[in-house]
C-alpha cells in the first residue's frame, strides 16, 4: 500500500469548493485502485485567516507544510483584502520558500469543449507552458520612497540570475524532449529589455546545445500572443519568465475554452521540498457559493500531482475520466453547459469506477 500525505489549503473564493471536489475524486481513485491511500490535512489559511490574525498564514507555516508529500492549493484573493497582501502573504512565500522554481501549466482543448478559436479543436492546441517561478519580475526586489509626495518613486526590479535561468531552461528542454514533437519555444523581450532578457536568450542558446534532438525557436512576448491565437498548431512546449508566462498562460486557458479547466504545478524538481498544485482560475468571488465553479482544473491539477508522486496509472485514469465526462457534454456554465460543480464531480467519480482501463 502506497500512502501519501497531502496538505490541503482551500483558501479563498471558490477554492474550498473545487478543492473539496478534487479530494472527492482522489478518494474515489483510492477506492478504485485499492493499493494507494491519500490522507488530507486541511489548513484554514487565506483571507479570512488574515482578517482574524493579520497574516495570511502563521510564521511557522512552511515548517508545518514541509512534512507533506504534496500541497493541494485552492485560490487566493478577496475583494476586501489588497491583492499584494494575499499573494505575498501565502502563495508566493510557499513557492519561493520551497524553491518551486518550475511552474508547469499544460493546456489543451478537452473533448466536448468548444473553444473561441475558429477551426481549432482537440489536438490542434496542446501546449505546456513552463513559467520561471522563483525570480524575474516577481522576485520582490524594489521599493517605494517619498510616499505621498509628488516625487514619489516606485521601483520594481526584475532579477535574473544565471543559476535561475539555466535551471528552468534545462527543465523546459527536458520536458520538450519527453513530448512527441520535441519542440520548444523560448519567449523573451530582449529587444527592449537588453540586460536580463538578453542573458535569458544567451542561456537558452547555451542549454540548447545539450539537447540536439529538441527543435527550438525564440519569440518576443508580444508576437507570441499573435502566434498563440493565429497559429496554435505551431506551438508545443513554451518557456517564459515569471511575468510573461503568467499572462500567456491565462490567454492559453481562455483559448482552450475557460480558465476553469487550466491546471498548475509548482515544482521543486530536486524534490527537496513538497511541490504545490493549484488551478489557475483564481478565487472567482463573483460565483463563490453558487455551486457552479468548474472543478475540472482542480481535477487536472490533481492528475499533475499524481504524476509528480509517481502514480502515473492513477493520473492517466483520472484524465480519461475527465475527458469522458467533458466529451459527454457534462459541462459547467463557463463552458456553455448547465451542470453544477457537484454534477461534474459525480460524473467523474462514476467514470472512474465504471472504466475497465
Amino acid at each position: 500500500m502506497r500512502e501519501y500525505s497531502i496538505a490541503s489549503i482551500p483558501a479563498d473564493g471558490i477554492g474550498p469548493e473545487v478543492i473539496a471536489a478534487g479530494e472527492t475524486v482522489l478518494k474515489s481513485l483510492e477506492k478504485r485502485l485499492g493499493d494507494v491511500t491519500f490522507t488530507f490535512e486541511t489548513f484554514d489559511w487565506g483571507s479570512d485567516y488574515y482578517k482574524k490574525h493579520g497574516v495570511m498564514m502563521p510564521a511557522d507555516g512552511l515548517a508545518k507544510l514541509r512534512k507533506f508529500d504534496a500541497i493541494y492549493f485552492g485560490a487566493v484573493g478577496a475583494p476586501d483584502v489588497p491583492d499584494h497582501i494575499t499573494l505575498w502573504g501565502l502563495r508566493l512565500p510557499i513557492c519561493q520558500g520551497f524553491d518551486q522554481y518550475a511552474n508547469v501549466r499544460p493546456t489543451k482543448i478537452l473533448p466536448g469543449v468548444t473553444p473561441p478559436l475558429r477551426n481549432c479543436g482537440p489536438g490542434d492546441l496542446d501546449w505546456v507552458i513552463v513559467r520561471e517561478n522563483s525570480e524575474g519580475e516577481y522576485a520582490g526586489a524594489g521599493g517605494r520612497v517619498h510616499r505621498g509626495l509628488p516625487e514619489e518613486v516606485g521601483a520594481e526590479v526584475s532579477i535574473f540570475t544565471r543559476v535561475g535561468v539555466t535551471r528552468v531552461m534545462r527543465y523546459a528542454f527536458r520536458l520538450a524532449q519527453s513530448r512527441p514533437r520535441k519542440l520548444l519555444t523560448v519567449v523573451t523581450k530582449s529587444n527592449a529589455q537588453r540586460h536580463g532578457m538578453v542573458m535569458w536568450d544567451e542561456i537558452a542558446a547555451e542549454v540548447a546545445e545539450e539537447f540536439p534532438d529538441v527543435t527550438w525557436d525564440k519569440v518576443l512576448v508580444d508576437a507570441m500572443t499573435v502566434r498563440m491565437t493565429l497559429k496554435p498548431q505551431s506551438l508545443d512546449t513554451i518557456v517564459a519568465t515569471n511575468l510573461h508566462a503568467d499572462v500567456l498562460s491565462d490567454l492559453a486557458g481562455a483559448l482552450a475554452g475557460s480558465l476553469g479547466v487550466a491546471p498548475t504545478a509548482n515544482i521543486d524538481p530536486e524534490r527537496r521540498f513538497p511541490s504545490m498544485f493549484e488551478p489557475i482560475h483564481g478565487s472567482a468571488f463573483d460565483i463563490t457559493g453558487k455551486g457552479i465553479a468548474n472543478p475540472v482544473a482542480s481535477f487536472w491539477t490533481a492528475a499533475q500531482m499524481l504524476d509528480h508522486l509517481g502514480e502515473h496509472e492513477a493520473s492517466a485514469r483520472l484524465m480519461r475520466a475527465v475527458e469522458k465526462v467533458t466529451g459527454a457534454g457534462v459541462l459547467t456554465p463557463d463552458l456553455g453547459g448547465t451542470a453544477n460543480t457537484r454534477e461534474v464531480t459525480e460524473a467523474v467519480v462514476d467514470a472512474i469506477h465504471s472504466s475497465n482501463v
